[in-house]
């Protein structure tokens, strides 16, 4: 399921990155990210994965998908350094970012079918089998997808293996921060609204 996760959440970045407009690009969409900038950040879950499949790990320090988030959080979150990541990859996506998405996921997508399940990836945590890390980059893409689809004023329907994958990791980032689980269960139970600014990866 994981591998057929990635695949098809891959899949549909790259059709809703095809949808973008040519004056759209330079849109702002998500913060202060332009349409341009998000894309770029959202490609960096087809090419970390990529990257670190050329970095083999000696060991496995971090097994679970929730684990890679929260480490993350502590250690890599620093609001302007993402911010000049997505600026970055968003500008590295050349004349034809959209084609630049698609060869990246053909490109990646063939990496990760030839890779076994137990690869260990050296990652900015720690090392992790790549089956594990996966998980991590559907999240990423479906998300991410989701939000170039509210910019750009496109529908999108989910594949169920990314849907249903994504909210299992939203439930165990949940799990792990206690205070959260009750404005989520009445939340999603249509009890009351989520408080403001309400976040899996709030500290």
């Amino acid at each position: 399921m994981i591998r057929e996760a990635y695949q098809h959440a891959a899949q549909l970045f790259v059709a809703t990155v095809r949808q973008v407009e040519a004056e759209q690009w330079d849109r702002i969409a998500l913060g202060e990210w332009t349409v341009r900038d998000l894309v770029g950040h959202a490609n960096r879950a087809l090419l970390t994965v990529e990257t670190y499949l050329g970095q083999p790990a000696a060991v496995v320090e971090v097994e679970r998908p929730a684990d890679y988030f929260i480490r993350a959080s502590a250690a890599l979150a620093d609001p302007t350094a993402v911010a000049a990541r997505g600026r970055e990859a968003g500008q590295a996506l050349g004349a034809e970012p959209a084609e630049a998405v698609r060869e990246a996921a053909d490109r990646v997508l063939a990496k990760v079918g030839k890779a076994a399940d137990d690869a260990c990836l050296t990652t900015p945590v720690g090392g992790m089998r790549l089956i594990d890390y996966l998980p991590t980059r559907v999240f990423e893409l479906t998300v991410h997808t989701l939000d170039i689809a509210a910019a750009i004023s496109v529908p999108v329907t989910l594949p169920q293996e990314a849907a249903a994958l994504t909210l299992n990791l939203v439930t165990d980032l949940v799990a792990s921060q206690p205070e959260q689980v009750a404005p989520l269960l009445l939340a999603v139970t249509g009890r009351q609204a989520l408080p403001p600014g309400f976040s899996v990866f709030s500290t």
